[in-house]
């Protein structure tokens, strides 16, 4: 008689830096495949925020690593990690690598990155095969960062991938809030574009990434058509109703300075490989596409809202 096979242990993720991109990752995972999801934040209030949601969650930063690592991190299957880096690279990396490099059943890894790393193209177009050549310090920070992340892949052979995001937009954090906010403004900069991705899109890529991983891989997630800012907010405006903001000149624009280092960098990023090598088919191809899709989420919620709290 052959003996029982035992089920698949339950798959955890572990996010250090649990923000926007690790919250719809995590809670896809749990709702519907039954994932434990563990995540870090620097903000206590946060804390309580993710244990009411089912994550457990524990404090961390660039000067509070976690207090005991191995035993927290000792079943986790997946990682994570969105931790904005500083000069020496991420902390995330430079606090824990060793501990994560003696983990066992580690599948997966995700380092969230940028398209910054790019640098300035005059407006052409790059691809994962481009070379790094970050023009900011923003970019500067994460080129090292993905090459510490990469380290670990060459001398330990973890399954390290690396995911440059492109302007990450979705519901409650997009021009349409920008617009009702009145901080929105049209920046004219000729020939100027960015590209930009969904946030169902970067959770449909993770996913994709997760069910078949490719240790030392980098994609480049983004939508397919890079544009102007102020055409986006010009067409947030429309789905408002409310009138456009006038179209300023780069340069006569008072803009802060990690606004400008926005308009330092133009390039045009492909996202082929995700395409041919995940099998991805985009949900919002494009800036319209994923405006309304906010627009309609936001309308949802607002009417769930409504409904739960009728008097019975």
């Amino acid at each position: 008689m052959n003996a029982p096979v035992n089920p698949s242990p339950q798959k955890h993720l572990f996010c250090f830096g649990h923000g926007y991109c690790c919250d719809y990752l995590g809670h896809g995972l749990m709702e519907s495949e039954g994932w434990r999801i563990s995540g870090t934040t620097r903000d206590p209030e946060k804390k309580e925020v993710l244990r009411e949601r089912g994550i457990r969650p524990f404090t961390f930063d660039e000067t509070h690593p976690l207090a005991d690592p191995l035993y927290i991190l000792r079943d986790v299957t997946h990682l994570l990690i969105s931790t904005p880096p500083g000069d020496d690279g991420d902390p995330t990396f430079l606090m824990h690598a060793e501990d994560i490099c003696k983990l066992a059943g580690i599948e997966w890894i995700g380092y969230l990155s940028t398209t910054g790393a790019y640098g300035d193209r005059n407006g052409g177009w790059v691809d994962e095969t481009s070379e790094v050549r970050p023009t900011t310090i923003r970019g500067t920070r994460r080129a090292k960062a993905e090459e510490q992340w990469l380290s670990l892949y060459h001398s330990h052979s973890l399954p390290v991938h690396i995911f440059r995001l492109a302007g990450i937009y979705g519901p409650g954090r997009s021009a349409l809030d920008s617009v009702r906010a009145g901080v929105a403004r049209r920046i004219d900069k000729p020939g100027h574009a960015f590209s930009r991705i969904h946030i169902e899109d970067i959770v449909q890529v993770l996913r994709a990434s997760i069910t078949k991983p490719m240790p030392g891989e980098i994609f480049n997630l983004c939508d397919d058509e890079p544009v102007p800012s102020h055409e986006v907010i010009d067409y947030a405006c429309g789905l408002l109703g409310l009138p456009s903001p006038p179209l300023i000149p780069y340069d006569k624009a008072d803009l802060a300075p990690i606004t400008r280092s926005f308009y330092a960098d133009n390039k045009r990023v492909s996202n082929e490989k995700i395409k041919k090598v995940l099998g991805i088919d985009l949900k919002y191809k494009n800036y319209k596409d994923g405006l309304k899709a906010c627009l309609a989420a936001e309308k949802h919620a607002i009417g769930t809202l409504r409904d739960y709290t009728q008097p019975i």
